[in-house]
């Protein structure tokens, strides 16, 4: 009977959330809402066969009237000698969450597949009318959760958060959390089968319960208006069986600006105020206001910068000023324990050596990073683009692999709409042109604008060749159209050639926009010297930034660039022995935190500009 229970309600359960988890449907500013943690040491089982998620028939558990106890999710445990029970979480090893997999178990380094993970606790709510929902900064790829044997529903995608409403589901003592974690690369999936970065499985950001007011704020967004940079505008959404003719107090108070607002019958309302007061967040003066937004019920803060960005011709305007993006790539690996980062600290210390070579902007790639880095990005007055990771070749006439970009760009736009150090949105990076995937990054173009219209639109393209000189470049991608920045990455002297051609390129660029560099570079293993001419060594990457820099200096629509990239980082792509072994080596820092010879070099650069 316990069984055909458990089956019944996880079909409801099914049937009910299994749509997938849109982006209006996550808590806004989770970051900052009384939470209680699951981060810690959670019981793990190694499935790569997944006998716990399938019978011997390839059918899941999950969807069967009475699943077998040797289905995970019932975290059964034998009660009488006869019982037949394989598995049991609680005499497993454990493993910390967050985390990756690869790098906190040896065995695992390679593994790609299904690890179940398994957490325990109690939990009693502060008033009983109150719900509460379980909320997963991220986990890699594919997630099935489960709580008391019941499933919550499937999130898709590794960079992006999502959760679950589990208020019916709790009770005040043994809980069990059950997640079903699967990082397996498929052609269809965003990013698809082929990329260069480590694929690290596992619950990589941080697990809490939230719990709310029976109607609470489920969303807002809060910014200048494009128009009037005296007027900050925003919109609140509630959630709940009383969320409509409700109101909603907005204020700011070191501006001294306060707004009472009333939601309509979708529990929306929109609000303005004006302030002559404002003072613009810049990388030179990152001033944050704290914001509250007070219901009846609850009362949520946040920090919030406001500055405009824009473009005209072929300048990018930061608070109506020309502005120089002067930036370096970022993939999201922990300086402090070399696996994927996921801390306050390991945002820190990529930031600070931003600033201390020069920098006001970093680009976040290939997909988006944990909220640490742009609320960090915030506070230190650092410019941020967010990429979601529609990288190279994707099934682009798939309407699923469609659905499923999309939905990442909108759970990206969704976190961090409010961050103001995030001024680009970026579509994609090195895909080939084809009427396919110019209709699906346009698709996607238009999602984000309708999404959010304060911000840039981008895409790292990549370069052609002109027809009547190969040293003339030129940018033949209908994408260059619909942008607002023009992105390309290049690698003159890497992959394109030896040194020696940089001083013949030139681009003629026609399009009437300003001009960011998205990558280009070159490796270097550090400590490794030599000859200039010689690949691998210091000198050599040294060289290809000056001859770079120096080539690059002579585009006038030159407004930005993020070489590739600012420290090492893993990739099963990479390996040669002792120089790369699983590296890119085209960091300007090495995994240790030792600067190479080529960070200095774009140190001065950047400071020349001053």
């Amino acid at each position: 009977m316990k069984h055909q229970l458990f089956g019944l309600l996880a079909l409801f359960c099914l049937s009910f959330n299994l749509s997938g988890q849109e982006g209006h449907n996550l808590l806004i500013n989770a970051y900052n809402r009384a939470s209680t943690s699951l981060n810690g040491n959670w019981h793990y089982i190694v499935d790569p066969y997944e006998n716990g998620y399938y019978n011997y028939r390839y059918e899941p558990f999950d969807q069967q009237y009475n699943p077998s106890s040797n289905a995970y999710f019932t975290n059964t445990k034998v009660e009488a000698p006869s019982d037949l029970i394989e598995y049991d979480f609680d005499l497993s090893d454990t493993i910390q969450v967050p985390g990756d997999w690869n790098t906190q178990k040896e065995k695992l380094y390679y593994y790609e597949g299904t690890i179940w993970y398994k957490r325990s606790f109690d939990y009693v709510k502060s008033k009983d009318s109150n719900r509460v929902f379980v909320y997963f900064g991220a986990a890699n790829y594919k997630t099935e959760v489960y709580l008391n044997g019941q499933k919550l529903g499937v999130h898709v995608g590794g960079f992006t958060p999502f959760n679950f409403e589990v208020t019916d589901l709790l009770r005040e003592k043994d809980n069990f959390l059950v997640v079903k974690v699967d990082n397996k690369r498929t052609k269809e999936g965003v990013p698809t089968l082929n990329t260069d970065w480590w694929n690290y499985g596992g619950i990589t950001r941080d697990v809490k319960l939230i719990e709310t007011p029976s109607t609470f704020i489920r969303d807002y967004f809060i910014h200048l208006d494009k128009e009037d940079n005296g007027l900050i505008v925003g919109e609140v959404l509630l959630e709940g069986a009383r969320a409509n003719n409700q109101t909603v107090s907005i204020q700011i108070p070191e501006l001294k600006l306060q707004t009472i607002v009333t939601t309509d019958a979708s529990g929306k309302a929109q609000f303005k105020m004006k302030s002559k007061k404002i003072s613009y967040w810049s990388p030179k003066n990152p001033k944050l206001y704290k914001v509250r937004l007070i219901t009846d019920k609850e009362q949520l803060q946040d920090q919030i910068g406001f500055r405009s960005i824009s473009t005209e011709n072929d300048n990018i305007l930061l608070n109506g000023e020309p502005i120089f993006l002067k930036g370096i790539s970022l993939h999201e690996e922990s300086p402090i324990t070399k696996g994927r980062a996921n801390t306050v600290e390991d945002a820190k210390k990529v930031l600070g050596w931003i600033k201390e070579m020069g920098g006001n902007y970093v680009r976040l790639a290939h997909y988006p990073h944990n909220e640490h880095i742009v609320r960090l990005a915030d506070e230190m007055g650092i410019l941020v683009w967010e990429e979601n990771p529609v990288y190279w070749t994707i099934q682009w006439k798939n309407p699923e692999t469609f659905n499923n970009a999309a939905n990442q760009l909108e759970e990206m736009i969704f976190r961090d709409k409010n961050r103001t150090s995030v001024i680009i949105w970026s579509m994609a990076n090195e895909t080939p042109v084809s009427e396919a995937r110019n209709q699906f990054l346009s698709k996607l173009i238009e999602k984000a604008r309708s999404l959010d219209p304060t911000r840039l639109i981008s895409a790292a393209l990549e370069q052609s060749n002109s027809k009547n000189d190969p040293n003339i470049k030129i940018i033949d991608d209908p994408m260059a159209e619909l942008v607002d920045v023009l992105s390309f990455n290049q690698y003159m002297g890497w992959y394109v050639g030896t040194l020696d051609i940089c001083k013949d390129i030139h681009w003629n660029i026609t399009q009437n926009k300003p001009v960011i560099i998205s990558e280009f570079g070159g490796g270097a293993k550090q400590g490794l010297h030599g000859d200039k001419s010689t690949r691998w060594t210091e000198e050599y990457q040294e060289f290809l930034y000056q001859e770079n820099l120096e080539m690059l200096s002579k585009i006038k629509q030159l407004r930005g660039m993020s070489p590739w990239i600012l420290v090492d980082f893993r990739s099963p792509r990479r390996p040669l022995p002792k120089i790369q072994d699983d590296y890119n080596r085209k960091g300007l820092i090495s995994e240790d935190g030792t600067k190479k010879k080529a960070f200095w070099v774009l140190k001065a650069y950047y400071d020349s500009m001053k």
